[in-house]
């Protein structure tokens, strides 16, 4: 799911430069919620020394700072699965961080809604994997969507209790304050240029100087299969750029809104389709598309960067992907130079919502892993080699599940470098 806002606020954790020849035990590249994430599990669990390497002046700039701040109940996820389990765990574990740090949140509670007769066996199915997960999905007809949603329309559907709202900047800032009192660096405008072994080491090369390190953890995000490759790790996968634009509700039309409403998904991507996120700041997000981008900081819809241009273009998978899927993405293209086309897709939900009701919103960029075959991966991608972990995948429910997805990726970095967890 992409998850992007108008509503990103920079996030004011307080950085240190480390002395020349200090050495961490673990450097995390990436200050994204799951690297920041990672780096919480690792210093208070193992109780190891770690320095956060942010490329950008400051964190959680790009997936995370352009969230529109979800916190998923884990209702699409096979039974038994790992992202079933990541995100009923996290989920609890999220709501219990914001309440002891005081980061403001809502479990507000959504709806999915069946348009089409068609809809109905995936809207059971999505039941049936609620109930298996733990959740407690109430199927609601179309009586019982307008007790909840009178504006919305659907012929039956799911309300699901457990999801909530957040503003994940807040969290990532939580996160931050907990690393430092750890003893951790968080480092911003440090990215990384030079991966390489020295003395048993491994030494960084960073736009704020050398760092040196025993162990490396790649949460790189947008750019985790270029540091990947910069550790000469050949990562198998590419990212590809897809960018999701949103409208907002003007302040007159969010009384249209009560919960978070989405349609029913289409398996084949993974991605949930247009829908409509209150916001925990106030206003009510209606969208996204799903667009591929030139750039991975695509955020504007002419965006481009030549170099990231270059690699789509050059990928297979990129051509294998457009072959299987190019109606879907010319329709997704369309919608996103054209806000009737836009509207029309937000009907299906909201018939009374009218083009005076939208206004420019924000847009986010998903880092989409890829196979060289064009599969768009929907699952974890851990690569683990001597002395480095590289995530390469964390998808959706990547920001919700983001303390139970630290502590795994800490607990595979552990076994693969044999250390203890502290008691």
């Amino acid at each position: 799911m992409f998850r992007a806002s108008r509503y990103s606020v920079p996030v004011t954790i307080s950085t240190t430069v480390a002395p020349p020849n200090s050495t961490s035990d673990v450097a995390i590249v990436g200050g994204g919620i799951v690297g920041l994430a990672t780096a919480m599990a690792l210093a208070r669990q193992y109780q190891l020394s770690v320095t956060v390497l942010e490329a950008e002046d400051r964190l959680a700039r790009h997936q995370t700072g352009n969230n529109s701040g979800v916190i998923h109940s884990g209702l699409y996820y096979k039974p038994g699965s790992l992202k079933a389990k990541l995100c009923a765990d996290g989920r609890e574990a999220m709501y219990q961080f914001c309440a002891e740090h005081g980061v403001p949140h809502e479990r507000c509670g959504k709806i999915v809604v069946a348009t089409r007769e068609s809809e109905l066996p995936a809207l059971a199915e999505l039941e049936r994997r609620g109930l298996a997960n733990g959740l407690h999905p109430m199927r609601l007809t179309s009586e019982g969507i307008k007790e909840h949603e009178p504006n919305i329309a659907g012929i039956a559907g799911l309300f699901v209790e457990e999801t909530g709202i957040v503003k994940y900047t807040a969290v990532a800032e939580g996160y931050g304050k907990v690393i430092r009192e750890a003893g951790g660096q968080v480092l911003t405008g440090a990215r990384v240029q030079r991966v390489h072994p020295s003395d048993g080491q491994l030494n960084l090369e960073t736009a704020k100087g050398e760092i040196r390190a025993k162990h490396l953890v790649n949460c790189g995000g947008l750019e985790s299969d270029r540091v990947a490759r910069l550790c000469g790790i050949e990562p198998g996968v590419r990212i590809v750029p897809f960018r999701g634009e949103y409208y907002q509700l003007t302040k007159s039309s969010e009384h249209l809104v009560r919960h978070l409403v989405y349609p029913v998904p289409d398996p084949r991507f993974p991605f949930l389709g247009v829908h409509f996120t209150r916001m925990i700041g106030g206003g009510v997000e209606a969208g996204p598309n799903a667009v591929l981008a030139w750039s991975r900081k695509g955020y504007k819809r002419l965006s481009f960067n030549p170099r990231d241009a270059i690699e789509i273009a050059t990928f297979g998978g990129t051509w294998r992907m457009a072959r299987k899927y190019w109606k879907t993405g010319f329709g997704e293209l369309y919608r996103s130079f054209s806000k009737r086309a836009f509207l029309k897709a937000l009907q299906k939900l909201l018939p009374a919502l009218t083009l005076a009701d939208l206004q420019a919103g924000g847009a986010g960029v998903r880092a989409q892993a890829m196979e060289p075959n064009g599969t768009m991966l929907d699952d974890f991608r851990i690569l683990e080699s001597e002395k480095m972990v590289h995530v390469l995948n964390a998808p959706s429910p990547g920001a919700t599940a983001s303390i139970s997805i630290g502590k795994y990726i800490a607990e595979t970095a552990a076994r693969s470098w044999n250390l203890a967890a502290q008691k």
